[in-house]
């Protein structure tokens, strides 16, 4: 009447049963939502990202970089180093 072992026997299910599957559920969502933070994250960086370099700060940092650089190549002299930071840093 009660089917293999009766409704008390849940024997069957701890000793080579499908208590597996249990565990495959839970990765599944575990990985599940790893996915979606690791997602979420990402867009997040990608558009601050993009933002933060429309906004003139990343790019104006870059800019003054570009020109150390040049400086310390010997490229530019002195004074257009000069000329051109202060250009930079008024904007």
């Amino acid at each position: 009447m009660w089917g293999y072992g009766g409704p008390g026997n849940w024997g069957y299910m701890m000793n080579g049963g499908y208590w597996w599957m249990g565990l495959v559920a839970m990765a599944i969502q575990l990985l599940f939502w790893v996915f979606i933070i690791w997602l979420g994250v990402y867009v997040f960086k990608k558009y601050f990202h993009s933002n933060y370099a429309t906004r003139g700060t990343y790019s104006q940092d870059n800019a003054l970089d570009i020109l150390r650089e040049r400086y310390a190549r010997g490229e530019i002299d002195t004074e257009e180093y000069q000329m051109r930071k202060r250009d930079l840093e008024t904007k």
